[in-house]
Protein backbone atom coordinates (compact mmCIF):
# COMPACT_ATOMS: atom_id res chain seq x y z
CA UNK A 1 0.00 0.00 0.00
CA UNK A 2 1.22 3.40 -0.84
CA UNK A 3 0.98 6.54 1.86
CA UNK A 4 1.82 9.73 1.02
CA UNK A 5 4.67 10.52 3.18
CA UNK A 6 4.91 14.08 4.77
CA UNK A 7 8.76 15.35 5.73
CA UNK A 8 9.66 18.42 8.17
CA UNK A 9 12.29 19.46 10.13
CA UNK A 10 11.28 21.05 13.88
CA UNK A 11 13.87 23.14 15.30
CA UNK A 12 14.33 21.63 18.73
CA UNK A 13 17.15 22.74 21.19
CA UNK A 14 19.52 23.72 17.86
CA UNK A 15 19.13 20.44 16.12
CA UNK A 16 16.04 20.33 13.64
CA UNK A 17 14.50 17.12 14.04
CA UNK A 18 13.70 14.98 10.95
CA UNK A 19 9.84 13.72 11.19
CA UNK A 20 8.28 12.04 8.61
CA UNK A 21 3.91 11.81 9.06
CA UNK A 22 1.49 10.04 7.22
CA UNK A 23 -1.62 9.51 8.18
CA UNK A 24 -4.67 12.09 9.38
CA UNK A 25 -3.25 15.35 10.82
CA UNK A 26 -6.45 14.99 13.21
CA UNK A 27 -6.26 11.94 14.52
CA UNK A 28 -4.71 10.20 17.16
CA UNK A 29 -0.80 10.30 17.14
CA UNK A 30 1.39 7.54 17.34
CA UNK A 31 5.05 8.68 17.57
CA UNK A 32 7.81 5.98 16.51
CA UNK A 33 11.32 5.87 17.92
CA UNK A 34 13.63 4.14 16.07
CA UNK A 35 17.04 2.24 17.68
CA UNK A 36 19.92 0.95 16.33
CA UNK A 37 21.36 0.78 13.35
CA UNK A 38 18.16 1.81 11.92
CA UNK A 39 16.50 5.25 11.09
CA UNK A 40 13.07 6.57 10.46
CA UNK A 41 12.88 4.23 7.40
CA UNK A 42 12.22 1.10 9.72
CA UNK A 43 9.05 1.68 10.61
CA UNK A 44 7.98 2.87 6.87
CA UNK A 45 6.18 -0.50 6.67
CA UNK A 46 4.00 -0.20 9.90
CA UNK A 47 3.15 3.17 8.65
CA UNK A 48 1.96 1.62 5.50
CA UNK A 49 0.17 -1.48 7.66
CA UNK A 50 -2.13 1.28 9.13
CA UNK A 51 -3.35 3.33 6.44
CA UNK A 52 -4.79 6.92 6.84
CA UNK A 53 -7.14 6.72 10.39
CA UNK A 54 -4.32 7.01 12.62
CA UNK A 55 -1.12 10.25 12.68
CA UNK A 56 1.56 8.73 12.84
CA UNK A 57 4.87 10.34 12.88
CA UNK A 58 8.33 8.79 12.84
CA UNK A 59 11.63 10.63 13.71
CA UNK A 60 15.14 10.60 13.06
CA UNK A 61 16.97 10.36 16.31
CA UNK A 62 19.34 13.30 16.83
CA UNK A 63 22.41 13.34 14.89
CA UNK A 64 21.49 10.62 12.54
CA UNK A 65 19.64 10.45 9.41
CA UNK A 66 18.03 13.64 8.23
CA UNK A 67 18.51 14.81 11.77
CA UNK A 68 21.41 16.50 11.28
CA UNK A 69 22.41 18.77 13.93
CA UNK A 70 24.87 18.34 16.81
CA UNK A 71 23.12 15.18 18.77
CA UNK A 72 23.20 15.48 22.77
CA UNK A 73 24.99 12.20 23.66
CA UNK A 74 23.25 8.79 24.03
CA UNK A 75 21.77 9.72 27.41
CA UNK A 76 18.27 8.45 27.08
CA UNK A 77 16.38 11.16 29.72
CA UNK A 78 18.39 13.86 27.36
CA UNK A 79 17.05 12.23 24.30
CA UNK A 80 13.75 12.21 25.89
CA UNK A 81 13.55 15.71 26.77
CA UNK A 82 14.70 16.28 23.26
CA UNK A 83 11.39 13.58 22.12
CA UNK A 84 9.06 16.10 24.88
CA UNK A 85 10.04 19.42 22.85
CA UNK A 86 9.03 17.84 19.81
CA UNK A 87 5.73 16.44 20.84
CA UNK A 88 5.08 20.39 23.07
CA UNK A 89 5.75 21.88 19.47
CA UNK A 90 3.49 19.33 17.27
CA UNK A 91 1.01 20.00 20.09
CA UNK A 92 0.49 16.20 19.94
CA UNK A 93 -1.78 15.22 22.99
CA UNK A 94 -3.54 11.25 23.39
CA UNK A 95 0.13 10.38 22.35
CA UNK A 96 1.04 6.73 21.97
CA UNK A 97 4.84 6.92 21.97
CA UNK A 98 6.59 3.45 20.45
CA UNK A 99 10.46 3.03 20.72
CA UNK A 100 12.04 0.10 19.34
CA UNK A 101 15.67 -1.35 20.77
CA UNK A 102 17.28 2.20 21.73
CA UNK A 103 14.30 4.54 20.90
CA UNK A 104 12.38 1.79 23.25
CA UNK A 105 14.99 2.71 26.12
CA UNK A 106 14.18 6.65 25.17
CA UNK A 107 9.86 5.93 25.68
CA UNK A 108 10.86 4.26 29.15
CA UNK A 109 12.93 7.50 29.98
CA UNK A 110 10.08 10.01 28.62
CA UNK A 111 7.15 8.12 30.22
CA UNK A 112 9.21 7.91 33.65
CA UNK A 113 10.23 11.68 33.02
CA UNK A 114 7.09 13.21 31.21
CA UNK A 115 4.06 10.62 31.10
CA UNK A 116 2.29 9.70 27.91
CA UNK A 117 -1.41 8.15 27.41
CA UNK A 118 0.08 4.96 26.28
CA UNK A 119 3.68 3.71 25.42
CA UNK A 120 5.03 0.69 23.63
CA UNK A 121 8.36 -0.56 24.25
CA UNK A 122 9.96 -3.08 21.61
CA UNK A 123 12.62 -5.98 21.41
CA UNK A 124 14.99 -4.13 23.95
CA UNK A 125 16.14 -4.66 27.79
CA UNK A 126 15.92 -1.27 30.08
CA UNK A 127 19.01 -0.03 31.47
CA UNK A 128 19.14 -0.59 35.52
CA UNK A 129 15.48 -2.04 34.80
CA UNK A 130 15.22 -6.39 35.07
CA UNK A 131 16.75 -8.55 33.46
CA UNK A 132 19.18 -5.88 32.44
CA UNK A 133 22.09 -7.53 34.72
CA UNK A 134 21.38 -11.14 32.74
CA UNK A 135 21.51 -9.57 29.91
CA UNK A 136 25.02 -7.64 29.88
CA UNK A 137 26.09 -11.32 31.23
CA UNK A 138 25.04 -12.71 28.11
CA UNK A 139 27.96 -13.08 25.66
CA UNK A 140 26.34 -12.91 22.78
CA UNK A 141 25.58 -9.45 23.59
CA UNK A 142 29.02 -8.44 23.28
CA UNK A 143 28.39 -5.78 21.34
CA UNK A 144 26.92 -3.58 24.36
CA UNK A 145 30.52 -3.84 25.38
CA UNK A 146 32.41 -2.88 21.92
CA UNK A 147 30.14 -0.33 21.23
CA UNK A 148 31.09 1.53 24.15
CA UNK A 149 35.01 1.63 23.78
CA UNK A 150 35.58 5.38 22.91
CA UNK A 151 36.72 5.77 19.41
CA UNK A 152 37.41 2.55 18.22
CA UNK A 153 34.40 1.27 17.05
CA UNK A 154 34.25 4.31 14.48
CA UNK A 155 37.41 3.15 13.24
CA UNK A 156 36.82 -0.37 12.72
CA UNK A 157 32.89 0.61 11.03
CA UNK A 158 33.72 3.43 9.27
CA UNK A 159 33.11 3.27 5.16
CA UNK A 160 31.70 -0.71 6.06
CA UNK A 161 28.80 0.76 7.33
CA UNK A 162 26.18 -1.14 5.24
CA UNK A 163 28.57 -5.01 5.98
CA UNK A 164 28.52 -4.15 9.89
CA UNK A 165 25.06 -3.35 10.32
CA UNK A 166 24.03 -6.56 7.90
CA UNK A 167 25.61 -8.98 10.03
CA UNK A 168 23.02 -7.57 12.93
CA UNK A 169 20.19 -8.03 10.56
CA UNK A 170 21.06 -11.44 9.07
CA UNK A 171 21.99 -12.98 12.53
CA UNK A 172 19.00 -10.99 14.86
CA UNK A 173 16.09 -11.27 12.08
CA UNK A 174 14.00 -14.93 11.92
CA UNK A 175 14.03 -14.31 7.87
CA UNK A 176 16.28 -11.50 7.28
CA UNK A 177 15.22 -11.20 3.72
CA UNK A 178 12.33 -9.19 5.39
CA UNK A 179 14.64 -6.80 5.84
CA UNK A 180 14.68 -5.18 2.13
CA UNK A 181 18.08 -3.93 0.51
CA UNK A 182 16.33 -0.63 0.59
CA UNK A 183 15.81 -0.48 3.83
CA UNK A 184 19.70 -1.75 4.62
CA UNK A 185 20.56 1.34 2.22
CA UNK A 186 18.68 3.84 3.87
CA UNK A 187 19.92 2.79 7.15
CA UNK A 188 23.32 2.32 6.23
CA UNK A 189 23.14 5.95 4.74
CA UNK A 190 21.82 7.24 7.63
CA UNK A 191 24.73 7.04 9.67
CA UNK A 192 27.37 7.68 6.63
CA UNK A 193 27.99 10.76 8.25
CA UNK A 194 30.96 10.61 11.10
CA UNK A 195 29.08 12.23 13.80
CA UNK A 196 26.23 10.33 12.99
CA UNK A 197 27.92 7.09 13.67
CA UNK A 198 29.27 8.58 16.28
CA UNK A 199 25.42 9.31 17.89
CA UNK A 200 24.70 5.70 17.22
CA UNK A 201 27.50 4.31 19.33
CA UNK A 202 26.71 6.75 22.26
CA UNK A 203 23.20 5.45 22.66
CA UNK A 204 25.62 2.57 24.36
CA UNK A 205 28.36 4.60 25.80
CA UNK A 206 25.47 6.43 28.06
CA UNK A 207 23.82 2.79 29.46
CA UNK A 208 26.06 3.13 32.67
CA UNK A 209 24.21 6.41 33.03
CA UNK A 210 21.00 5.56 31.71
CA UNK A 211 21.27 2.71 34.62
CA UNK A 212 21.96 5.05 37.17
CA UNK A 213 18.81 7.54 36.19
CA UNK A 214 16.25 4.68 36.12
CA UNK A 215 17.27 3.34 39.28
CA UNK A 216 16.28 7.26 40.74
CA UNK A 217 13.52 7.32 38.66
CA UNK A 218 12.01 4.13 39.79
CA UNK A 219 12.21 5.95 43.57
CA UNK A 220 9.75 8.52 42.26
CA UNK A 221 5.77 7.33 42.52
CA UNK A 222 4.82 4.35 40.64
CA UNK A 223 3.29 5.26 37.11
CA UNK A 224 0.05 3.83 36.14
CA UNK A 225 0.08 3.96 31.94
CA UNK A 226 -0.91 1.65 29.79
CA UNK A 227 2.51 -0.05 28.64
CA UNK A 228 2.82 -2.91 26.29
CA UNK A 229 6.13 -4.75 26.04
CA UNK A 230 6.40 -6.40 22.62
CA UNK A 231 9.10 -9.41 21.56
CA UNK A 232 9.52 -11.78 18.73
CA UNK A 233 9.24 -15.03 19.42
CA UNK A 234 12.82 -15.77 17.85
CA UNK A 235 14.61 -13.12 20.04
CA UNK A 236 14.90 -15.46 22.74
CA UNK A 237 14.45 -14.29 26.78
CA UNK A 238 11.58 -14.42 28.96
CA UNK A 239 9.26 -11.96 28.59
CA UNK A 240 7.58 -12.57 32.15
CA UNK A 241 10.81 -11.24 33.14
CA UNK A 242 10.71 -8.37 31.74
CA UNK A 243 7.02 -7.52 32.59
CA UNK A 244 8.54 -8.46 36.25
CA UNK A 245 11.37 -5.76 35.55
CA UNK A 246 8.46 -2.89 34.81
CA UNK A 247 6.32 -3.43 37.78
CA UNK A 248 9.39 -3.93 40.40
CA UNK A 249 10.22 -0.19 38.79
CA UNK A 250 7.06 0.87 39.54
CA UNK A 251 5.37 0.65 35.95
CA UNK A 252 2.26 -0.67 37.80
CA UNK A 253 0.27 -1.99 34.22
CA UNK A 254 2.40 -3.66 31.72
CA UNK A 255 1.27 -6.20 29.37
CA UNK A 256 3.03 -8.23 26.83
CA UNK A 257 2.84 -10.05 23.70
CA UNK A 258 5.01 -12.22 21.68
CA UNK A 259 5.15 -11.92 17.83
CA UNK A 260 5.30 -15.33 15.73
CA UNK A 261 8.25 -16.03 13.58
CA UNK A 262 10.39 -12.99 13.98
CA UNK A 263 13.38 -11.77 16.16
CA UNK A 264 14.59 -8.24 16.80
CA UNK A 265 13.33 -6.08 13.92
CA UNK A 266 9.88 -7.22 14.79
CA UNK A 267 8.88 -3.49 12.84
CA UNK A 268 10.66 -4.81 9.72
CA UNK A 269 9.59 -8.74 10.06
CA UNK A 270 6.39 -8.04 10.22
CA UNK A 271 4.56 -4.77 10.18
CA UNK A 272 1.42 -5.68 10.17
CA UNK A 273 1.65 -8.21 12.84
CA UNK A 274 3.43 -4.74 14.66
CA UNK A 275 0.51 -2.40 13.52
CA UNK A 276 -2.21 -4.72 14.46
CA UNK A 277 -0.92 -5.32 18.32
CA UNK A 278 -0.51 -1.46 18.34
CA UNK A 279 -3.81 -0.38 17.36
CA UNK A 280 -5.57 -3.00 19.60
CA UNK A 281 -4.13 -1.53 22.57
CA UNK A 282 -4.73 1.75 21.54
CA UNK A 283 -8.25 1.55 21.08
Amino acid sequence: MSIEERHTHVPIAGSPLHVVETGDPLGRPVLFLHGWPESWRTWRGVMEAAGTDARLLAVDLPGIGDSTGPAPGGSKLRLAGMVHELVLSLGLTDLTLVGHDAGGMIAYAYLRRYGAARVVIMNTVIPGVAPWKDVLANPYIWHFGFHAVPALPETLVRGRQAAYFDYFYDVLSVDPARITPESRRAHAAAYARDTALTAGFDLYRAFPQDALDNAALAEAEPVGTPLLYLRGDGEGGDITAYAQGFREAGVLRPVTALIPGVGHFAQEEAPAQVWKLIHDFTR
